[in-house]
């Protein structure tokens, strides 16, 4: 699977987590270099999300990258996983 914005792979795995149609990829294959800082911060039932937007060829995507620090019990398969937002393609 790959993550695409911006013309750009952000995320490649041979494997993801998928979970309410959304797929988290190993956050080792988030192309760091890619992120910048987010301050956003939101909860719900898999617990506290924290975020990260894209830059990529001079183009910022805002709190586009969100993942669990310490997921619920029920969603402990998302630890050490990211996911995306709009306007990033998953393809295969």
């Amino acid at each position: 699977m790959k993550a695409i914005w911006n013309g750009t792979v952000i995320a490649e795995s041979p494997s993801t987590v998928v979970m309410d149609g959304n797929h988290y990829f190993p956050a080792a294959t988030l192309k760091r270099e890619l992120t910048t800082f987010s301050n956003h911060r939101s909860r719900n039932a898999y617990g506290e999300e924290q975020w990260l937007s894209l830059f990529v060829n001079g183009d910022l995507l805002a709190d586009a990258v969100w993942f669990y620090p310490d997921p619920a019990e029920g969603a402990a398969a998302l630890k050490d996983h990211v996911a995306f937002t709009r306007g990033v393609q998953i393809t295969e």
